[in-house]
């Protein structure tokens, strides 16, 4: 039994090291494949090609085979100027290969009339991998289905917002305007970490950035919850409505002043993309990184569904959100519900941000007022106060949102957004998973606010 376990460790260990190695940049590798045809002229198809980042993210090398087969064991190891990603193809100091190190001349002979060119940039042996085995679809599949891939990241922030708004509806009665601004808080928090950790190491960033975007944006909404809105528990509608949009634009502004209005970057990572079918020359393709967003709002969703049903929490929540007088007769504590649930919320909005920045590399300060209206629509369209429908209606607008930019005009995407809003709150406000009680008490509450 303790041999297993031992085991068990050792290959969790050496999983763990494997999973932490310096990650292969996307931009590095496709510069120096691109050297390949011009360095290898003979070669009619390079096979096996495997790449192996340098330990300090400088560079990679690459080994491969051709046809028909070169002597030897042919390889090309490219070095750069500074880790991560290449802005030109200058940045190449150095390439070696089994043969020969080039020279200065060639080098930039090389740079200058290959890889910065068109024709270079056709000739990448490997773009999207081995295309042998992907499957066949029709033209019109094939487009609908790399929409809706297109679509995921946006659909996963989407969720994680709307949930954060069932999350405080469902237990006060009070809609939050300021989780969009959560959402940028979570944005930079994550781009405070990438630049404090090396770009070579993307899984460390990701993990790590996401765990500081968590706690960043929870502590923010455990601090406005005690200082805002706990002091508002006897207020209006209307006043706490108001509240939350001033918390929005303090935060807004705060970030602004903290950082400039310039976006904040963050290198690009698990970007590169893999096919998954075809339709003739149309490859549906789709990132690792757009397949980590999804998994993670997924599991985020999943586990915010089960723990509403099966913790201590969970219980208490559902408890203060039936009956508050009967749940403090009962011992819950109305104050700290209240305090974790905004927490929590605020948390989701912070996951939400820090995926949002993985995905599309960037954050700004003012990207959250949008993304809380529309996560607001997703809410209203799951049923407001279901965490169950919210997540589902943050799924199908973004995957809307995805399909509309994809067959119509994107100028009329947001009016058409905000126009099936109106078409909720007016023909169904108890959303597709709400109580019909809870929607005509929604627009009861939603009229008293504005």
């Amino acid at each position: 039994m303790r041999t297993s376990a031992r085991l068990v460790g050792v290959a969790a260990a050496s999983a763990l090291v494997s999973a932490c190695a310096p990650s292969v940049d996307t931009d590095q590798a496709r510069l120096c494949r691109i050297a390949l045809p011009a360095l290898w002229p003979d070669a009619e198809r390079f096979i096996d090609l495997k790449q192996s980042a340098f330990p300090d993210g400088r560079g990679l090398r690459i080994d491969f085979q051709t046809q028909p087969p070169s002597k030897g064991s042919p390889f090309i190891a490219c070095t750069f100027k500074s880790p991560g990603r290449p802005n030109r193809a200058e940045d190449i100091v150095s390439i070696q290969t089994n043969e020969e190190t080039l020279g200065p001349v060639r080098l930039y002979m090389l740079e200058r009339f290959w890889l910065g060119t068109p024709e270079g940039r056709a000739a990448d042996p490997l773009p999207l991998g081995d295309l042998s085995h992907v499957p066949t679809l029709p033209p019109a599949a094939a487009y609908f289905l790399q929409q809706i891939i297109d679509g995921l990241p946006l659909a996963s922030v989407y969720a994680l917002v709307a949930a954060a708004y069932s999350l405080i509806y469902g237990l006060v009665g009070r809609i939050n305007l300021a989780f969009g601004a959560f959402v940028s808080a979570g944005g930079y928090a994550l781009a405070i970490a990438a630049a404090l950790i090396a770009p070579q190491w993307p899984l460390a960033l990701a993990s790590l950035g996401t765990v500081f975007a968590l706690a960043t944006s929870a502590a923010w909404g455990r601090a406005s919850s005690a200082q805002i809105f706990e002091r508002l528990r006897g207020a209006t509608g209307q006043q706490n409505l108001v509240a939350s949009i001033g918390l929005a634009l303090a935060m807004s502004e705060f970030m602004r002043l903290a950082d400039g209005p310039r976006l904040a970057w963050v290198s690009p990572m698990f970007d590169q993309p893999g096919a998954i079918a075809r339709a003739g020359d149309f490859l549906v393709t789709m990132t690792p990184m757009a397949l980590i967003a999804s998994l993670a709002a997924l599991t985020a969703g999943l586990a915010l569904i089960v723990g509403m049903k099966r913790t201590l929490y969970g219980k208490c929540w559902r408890a203060m959100a039936d009956d508050p007088l009967a749940a403090s007769l009962c011992g819950v504590s109305p104050q700290a519900i209240f305090h974790a649930s905004f927490a929590l919320a605020a948390a989701l909005a912070g996951l939400a941000g820090a995926l949002m920045t993985l995905s599309y590399g960037a954050v700004s300060y003012a990207d959250g007022m949008g993304i809380g209206l529309k996560a607001l629509v997703a809410a209203v369209l799951g049923g407001i106060g279901s965490i169950e429908g919210a997540l589902l209606g943050g799924v199908m607008l973004g995957l809307a949102e995805a399909l509309w930019s994809g067959y119509f005009a994107a100028d009329y995407r947001d009016a058409a957004i905000f126009a099936l809003l109106v078409m909720l709150l007016t023909l169904r406000p108890f959303g597709l998973l709400g109580a019909r009680d809870a929607g005509q008490l929604f627009s009861l509450r939603l009229n008293r606010h504005i």
